[in-house]
């Protein structure tokens, strides 16, 4: 999906998350159950129950919004699974990693062919690094 850049992802969402559950049930991927972690950019009530709605549970931290009443904040941490939370850290360590190569931050090849090699070289350098050592 290509947007403008002057879309803010919780606008792009409700769209998203149809585009993604249709991909999935195209290449026979049953996403019934799974986590679905977002930040506290998407905490809200819609956007709980359109998750709830294609049968995803979702983990969304909770946004306090200056809220200092600790009832309050009880039950707006109640149903938040900050383990499951904590594993999306992994992802975007990831896009962080992806994001030290510029030539894959700002990618304006012309051909998606050499721009999905460029990706391919930056994950090899990515994981030589991990795995080996951080001599790469």
């Amino acid at each position: 999906m290509v947007r403008p850049v002057n879309n803010h992802d919780s606008l792009l969402f409700p769209d998203g998350i149809d585009q993604l559950t249709d991909f999935a049930s195209l290449i026979g991927l049953d996403l019934h159950g799974s986590y679905f972690t977002l930040d506290s950019g998407f905490d809200s009530v819609f956007n709980k129950w359109l998750i709830h709605s294609h049968g995803m549970i979702p983990v969304i931290k909770p946004n306090r919004r200056g809220t200092k009443d600790e009832q309050k904040l009880e039950t707006m941490f109640a149903d938040f699974n900050e383990q499951i939370y904590k594993q999306r850290f992994v992802t975007e360590r990831v896009f962080a990693w992806q994001d030290t190569y510029r030539k894959l931050a700002f990618s304006y090849e012309r051909l998606e062919a050499t721009g999905n090699g460029l990706k391919y070289l930056g994950h090899a350098l990515i994981n030589s690094r991990v795995f080996i050592g951080n001599s790469v």
